[in-house]
């Protein structure tokens, strides 16, 4: 192993026995996505000794523009179980466990206690808090990192009696208030640059050197190359509000702002059925259409001027890639007085071989796809 990690061994800031202490960590990556890439990467090579990452989500060809461990042989495999076999091949010395699954107010504080440090790779805000509050009541170290277009934010919270991400954000913005890059994009960098600072936060939280960016903001703009700091102090009354409700943490669920009740069910459960519409809210961009197939693509944001293509006889199966956009397109059509509306928790990818076997069995379902 000295060969391996020659070039940290001989910085004297590191040496053998800060190589060891990195081999003595455990790390827990949120989400595989175009943070966790770069994030899993360097931890890898670093020698961090346990990983740990969670992603329900599977790998999508709109993602090779950014989420470099994987390839179009990867195309369709669960993002946790592709990367897990990326970075074995980058070093198999560590140990490296994957979770193919949600990250959930159920399964977050077992999983938490069972790792050292924290890292918030995830794309959303119903995470982003779900994480942070974790994160307080397991008081873990929690390294935070966020993209948006040309930007990016990096910082470390619960470290040392350090701010918490509710200190900085202390409510979730409106529900779809602030667009993902799904729906807006990202420069294709961005995500390698704000990635590889949060594991460098990583290996000086394990190491103890440098200035950890705790009760700190970093912020980055791409097209300017111009960074910045903000102070965050810590709110000790939002920190003790979390701590105080952590009896009930794993009886919460992820809608912070749902206004009306949104039923999410697995694809398996339409199976059997006939008298089911498919309804795909992705954008026109996300993915090419299928040829050959019944299905007609109307995205979300074309929702509501295309309700004439909805057939309010029918039970409506609703699904896009990671099951955020379907809920809202529940709950607009909800509003609208269009029930038997229902949010599929599987992925894209997942529910069209799902629905394609369907068609070779010789079922009649009516398919309509909005990607």
């Amino acid at each position: 192993m000295t060969n391996r990690y020659n070039r940290h061994i001989i910085l004297s800031e590191i040496g053998q026995v800060g190589q060891d202490k990195i081999s003595n960590t455990k790390v827990l990556v949120i989400g595989a996505g175009g943070l966790g890439c770069p994030i899993l990467q360097y931890l890898t090579a670093a020698g961090v000794g346990t990983i740990g990452i969670i992603d329900f989500d599977v790998v999508e060809l709109s993602n090779l523009q950014r989420q470099v461990l994987f390839g179009t042989s990867t195309l369709g495999k669960n993002k946790a179980i592709a990367a897990k076999e990326r970075l074995e091949d980058l070093n198999s010395a560590i140990s490296i466990i994957a979770y193919g699954k949600k990250l959930t107010h159920q399964n977050a504080i077992n999983l938490f206690n069972q790792y050292d440090i924290i890292v918030d790779g995830s794309d959303n805000f119903e995470t982003r808090y779900l994480v942070n509050d974790a994160s307080i009541i397991t008081n873990k170290p929690l390294v935070f990192g966020a993209i948006y277009k040309f930007e990016g934010q990096v910082s470390v919270f619960n470290y040392n009696n350090s701010p918490s991400y509710r200190c900085l954000f202390p409510n979730p913005p409106e529900k779809d208030s602030v667009p993902n890059c799904s729906e807006i994009g990202v420069l294709g960098v961005l995500p390698g640059i704000i990635g590889s600072m949060q594991a460098n936060e990583v290996l000086k939280i394990i190491l103890g050197v440098g200035n950890v960016l705790s009760g700190k903001l970093l912020c980055y703009n791409a097209l300017t190359s111009n960074m910045s700091t903000l102070k965050i102090n810590r709110n000790e009354l939002i920190v003790q509000s979390v701590l105080k409700d952590k009896e009930n943490f794993h009886k919460k669920e992820m809608d912070f702002n749902c206004e009306v009740q949104v039923n999410s069910v697995s694809i398996e459960t339409f199976l059997s059925e006939e008298n089911i519409q498919f309804i795909d809210v992705r954008e026109a961009h996300e993915q090419p259409k299928i040829e050959n197939s019944s299905i007609t693509y109307i995205p979300l944001s074309e929702l509501e001027n295309n309700l004439d293509r909805i057939d309010k006889t029918k039970k409506k199966a609703i699904f896009c890639q990671s099951g955020i956009r379907s809920k809202r397109a529940v709950e607009i059509l909800q509003k609208l007085d269009i029930q038997n509306c229902f949010s599929i928790t599987e992925g894209t990818l997942e529910i069209i071989k799902h629905i394609n076997n369907r068609h070779c069995d010789g079922g009649t379902t009516e398919v309509i796809c909005s990607k």
